[in-house]
């Protein structure tokens, strides 16, 4: 009996502090697929090529130079927000494999890995660190540059530099908007920075990344919603071709979002005529993947509200379209109520006329949140810009309603 106490014991001191380890170690959130498990080498670089700064290609292509300049992709190491959030992460190596692909915007170059999960890389000091090009986050090169060569959707332009041509545009965007998340412990639905559609596997698998289920990466459509189709020549003066606008606009962009999907709010008729009932439905009618989709952080959020002459609130309803993770001491999916492609969803408010027969307006806002205030306050970040914004309002008169 004493020795099956001792044991027992034993058990419940391991128990005890393996769950403590799993609330106190270092957040792992994803695999670091070798997709991205190592900076784009740049050791082959043509000399015309430069020091690979989007300056340097912005010299010949000019507009596509600039657009880049307005974009998140510009930002992407740059940005408070992730700067503060990577800070809070004990500036993990593995982010700045995405932030900064290439290997010359790394201070350190990465010779391996100690763990399967590939989070802990085996490093030195990088002779070849250009801090003013790390600066550049996701620039032209981290792209366009692979084994010395451009790439690109094109291959008989006469360019001063090696040319390749991709099978599909979408490759590229494959590289840091696919992270998996497949390890013992975690169960995730989606993996956490998912951004695309499910890629449907030559096994019959579904590699989990999204919504729309689809055979290949050329059936993704990142290009067609992300970087609009336009006619123009490549270099002032060149030839005027297809070619697309370096944007890549997403939920920072309100306009963007707007397009995303289709809302209203109406009245519906009911049998009782102390009775009224009004429903806002919205659709996600714009992307095949999620809305909002990216970290979990982001979400949407419909405030509902039936008012007085006045203004005063009588009765509200407020629901937020989100991602709900358990992140500690496994990561685990709690729930998901974002908008998936193509499936309406429904909000209704129903109220009686004898308790509230001052009620003069009935309104419904949605805003779109980038980052969940919760986080904000985590990792101590004040935000000069605005988080959320609005993105559909509608308000009907109930006199001139019924």
């Amino acid at each position: 009996m004493k020795k099956k106490s001792v044991i027992i014991i034993a058990l419940v001191i391991v128990i005890i502090g393996f769950f403590t380890w799993r609330f106190i170690r270092p957040m792992e959130i994803f695999v670091v697929d070798d997709r991205f498990a190592y900076p784009v080498d740049t050791s082959e670089v043509p000399p015309v090529l430069g020091d690979l700064s989007a300056e340097t290609c912005g010299s010949c292509h000019t507009e596509f130079y600039r657009e880049w300049r307005t974009t998140i992709h510009s930002k992407a190491f740059t940005d408070p927000y992730f700067q503060a959030d990577w800070k809070f992460e004990d500036k993990r190596d593995s982010c700045r494999l995405c932030h900064t692909p290439l290997d010359r915007q790394q201070p350190q170059t990465v010779l391996g890995y100690r763990d399967a999960s590939k989070w802990d890389p085996v490093l030195e000091e990088n002779p070849n660190f250009d801090s003013k090009l790390q600066h550049e986050g996701v620039t032209c090169a981290a792209c366009h540059y692979r084994e010395g060569k451009i790439v690109g959707v094109l291959d008989n332009v006469n360019a001063p530099h090696p040319v390749k041509k991709l099978e599909n545009a979408n490759e590229v965007c494959v590289r840091c908007h696919v992270v998996d998340g497949k390890r013992w412990d975690t169960f995730y639905r989606f993996p956490p920075c998912g951004t695309v559609a499910e890629i449907q596997s030559s096994k019959g698998t579904v590699k989990r990344s999204g919504e729309t289920v689809v055979q290949d990466i050329a059936s993704l459509g990142c290009v067609d919603c992300h970087m609009p189709a336009i006619k123009r020549p490549l270099v002032e003066g060149g030839v005027v071709r297809n070619a697309r606008q370096h944007l890549w606009r997403g939920g920072h962009d309100p306009e963007m979002v707007k397009k995303a999907f289709t809302a209203d709010l109406f009245e519906v008729a009911l049998t009782k005529k102390n009775k009224r009932k009004f429903t806002f439905e919205i659709t996600n009618t714009g992307t095949r993947h999620y809305l909002p989709t990216g970290t979990p952080d982001r979400y949407l959020s419909v405030n509902m509200k039936l008012l007085d002459s006045q203004g005063k609130v009588l009765k509200e309803q407020y629901h937020k379209l989100i991602r709900k993770m358990m992140w500690r001491p496994f990561i685990i999916d709690l729930a998901d109520t974002r908008l998936p492609y193509g499936k309406p969803r429904q909000y209704s408010m129903e109220y009686s006329t004898g308790e509230f027969n001052n009620a003069a307006a009935i309104e419904v806002k949605v805003r779109y949140h980038l980052v969940n205030e919760k986080r904000l306050k985590r990792i101590n970040y004040q935000s000069k810009e605005p988080i959320d914004y609005e993105v559909f309002s509608k308000r009907i008169d109930l006199s001139e309603a019924e």
